[in-house]
This record gives C-alpha cells, sequence and structure tokens, in this order.
C-alpha cells in the first residue's frame, strides 16, 4: 500500500544542537477529515472554533441525551462535532453540533453518517445565526430530519422542531427555565437550566 504524500516538508529542526520533531506529518487525507468546513448547497463553509461557552452547552447537552438514551435500552446513538453528516455528496455535508440516531437507522453510520439523522442539534454563535436558523433549519427540512433542536445560548432559550406536512413546526419550547421534550427520543424531558449551567 502506497503512503499519501506528506504535506508538511520540514518536520524537524535542530534545537541545542540536537534534531528534534516539531510537526506531526499531516497527509492530505486526515487534513481534510479534520476541519471544520461544510458544503451547503454546493457551496464551502468554514467557520471558526466555537468559544469555550459553546462547547460547555454542547457537553452539557449531549450528556444528558446520551444518557437517558444509555439508561432507556440503548435507543440509539449520540454523536457530537465534528463529524460529518453526507446527505449528498459534495452538495450537502453539514456537521451538527449535536446528532442522534435510533438503532433502526443504525445503517447510516458508516465513516461518517451517510444519510437522515433522526435528530440535529445547533448551538447557535453570534456568526451562525443566520446559518443556523435558516440556511440550515430550510437544509434539514429539505431531507426531512425529523426533528431539529434550536439552542440560543445568549437569550437561554431551546426550541425543538418537528416535520409535518413537509414543513417544520413547533413541538416543544422554553426560555430561561422550564423543560423541553423530544418527541423523537422517547421519553427524554430536558430541564433547560441543566443545559445552560457552568
Amino acid at each position: 500500500m502506497e503512503m499519501p504524500d506528506i504535506l508538511e516538508e520540514d518536520l524537524t529542526e535542530i534545537i541545542n544542537g540536537v534534531e528534534v520533531l516539531t510537526h506531526l506529518p499531516i497527509c492530505g487525507t486526515l487534513e481534510r477529515d479534520l476541519d471544520l468546513t461544510e458544503i451547503i448547497n454546493g457551496e464551502v463553509v468554514v467557520g471558526p472554533s466555537p468559544f469555550s461557552k459553546h462547547q460547555g452547552i454542547v457537553f452539557n447537552l449531549a450528556d444528558i441525551i446520551r444518557r437517558h438514551v444509555k439508561s432507556n435500552q440503548a435507543l440509539g446513538k449520540v454523536y457530537l462535532s465534528p463529524l460529518d453528516v453526507i446527505f449528498e455528496e459534495g452538495i450537502n455535508r453539514v456537521q451538527p453540533d449535536i446528532l442522534y440516531i435510533r438503532k433502526e437507522n443504525i445503517a447510516i453510520i458508516q465513516d461518517w453518517i451517510r444519510g437522515v439523522p433522526d435528530m440535529v442539534c445547533e448551538i447557535v454563535s453570534p456568526w451562525s445565526y443566520g446559518r443556523d436558523t435558516e440556511i440550515k433549519k430550510a437544509l434539514y427540512e429539505k431531507y426531512r430530519v425529523p426533528e431539529y433542536w434550536i439552542v440560543l445560548p445568549e437569550l437561554q432559550t431551546i426550541q425543538i422542531l418537528t416535520i409535518e406536512n413537509d414543513n417544520y413546526i413547533s413541538h416543544s419550547f422554553a426560555a430561561e427555565t422550564g423543560t423541553v421534550t423530544s418527541k423523537v427520543i422517547e421519553g427524554l424531558q430536558v430541564n433547560i437550566n441543566d443545559v445552560f449551567e457552568g
């Protein structure tokens, strides 16, 4: 098997007379697989890495969902970004912050996710507001993702949308306090204070 070309040419430096490895070799394939690039309607979109507050919310919410799924006879699988969801290769390839796949739909879990997850969630950053609440909402609606969670940290709100007659409708909503419920993840209720804490 032939090794791919290494992109980094100078991997070592001489420090105090000793040759030291200062760069890990990154292969072309590996470099592409570790980025935050999405393709939306055929356009390449690159976003910045998220802030710590964003990641704290992602982990809080994913942990709540994962514990519920695991304690209820392993209802399915929960994944975090970065993991590509490929709706159509080269046309629509996105990285939702959190996604859930029912065990009945497990065949779409391959190298990446190749197909329609049962739930996707975006934690909205100030720079991604329009993309997450309009562009990605329309994209998820187009592919009939059964449930879309939109989390707004600045307002401390969670809205859960579900597909009805090819369009999203609001299924559950809470602001600052209260609980949201999932239609797709059986029995899941989330106290939003647990999502936005610390």
